[in-house]
């Protein structure tokens, strides 16, 4: 699969086939995340695999989300921010989150090529998740990902926006290229 069909066919899954993924795909997957831009080359994520029926169950009850039951396994993301805000002292705020939405979108594209799918579940219970995993408190859940296989892919969606909407040149607002304005040529 090229990037950017990886890219256009990406969606939130939310029913799953009663099928176990293969872990060994889930992990190539995870691998992905290490070549994500990370500030100092200092990689801030640890990862938590889950394939226990209990568990993945109690997470969902403590997302509030039930389809993430159904998943035959469940990755965290965990933030370990320490050495980032030792480096870069307040702008470690603004780096963390960053580099952990590359890593993520290397994970996501990953999947996708794999033929694997999730939901990126950011909305979860911190404090009850922490003490059901064992999670030290120095350390965040950045996200929640039920993994499986899709019940039903939906179609390919076409872009949420015009592109030239969202470009300006130069200075915020301004919408011309040099002397001309571009054309829409890109699929709105």
């Amino acid at each position: 699969m090229k990037l950017d069909e990886a890219i256009q066919s990406r969606r939130s899954i939310k029913k799953f086939k009663d099928k176990r993924p293969n872990w060994r795909d889930v992990l190539e997957a995870l691998d992905s995340t290490r070549y994500a831009p990370m500030a100092g080359d200092i990689f801030s994520l640890k990862f938590l695999y889950i394939d226990n029926e209990k568990t993945i169950s109690d997470i969902a009850k403590w997302a509030g989300q039930d389809f993430i039951a159904q998943a035959k396994c469940v990755v965290l993301f965990i933030r370990t921010p320490t050495k980032t805000k030792l480096s870069f002292k307040e702008r470690a705020e603004l780096y963390l989150p960053q580099q952990a939405g590359a890593a993520i979108q290397n994970f996501l594209l990953s999947l996708e090529e794999k033929g694997l799918s999730t939901c990126w579940i950011g909305h979860f219970d911190d404090d009850k998740i922490k003490h059901l995993l064992k999670i030290p408190k120095d350390k965040d859940i950045e996200a929640i990902f039920p993994i499986g296989y899709a019940k039903e892919k939906p179609s390919t969606r076409r872009s949420r926006r015009d592109f030239y909407e969202m470009l300006y040149f130069n200075e915020w607002g301004n919408e011309q290229f040099g002397e001309v304005k571009p054309k829409r040529t890109m699929e709105a």
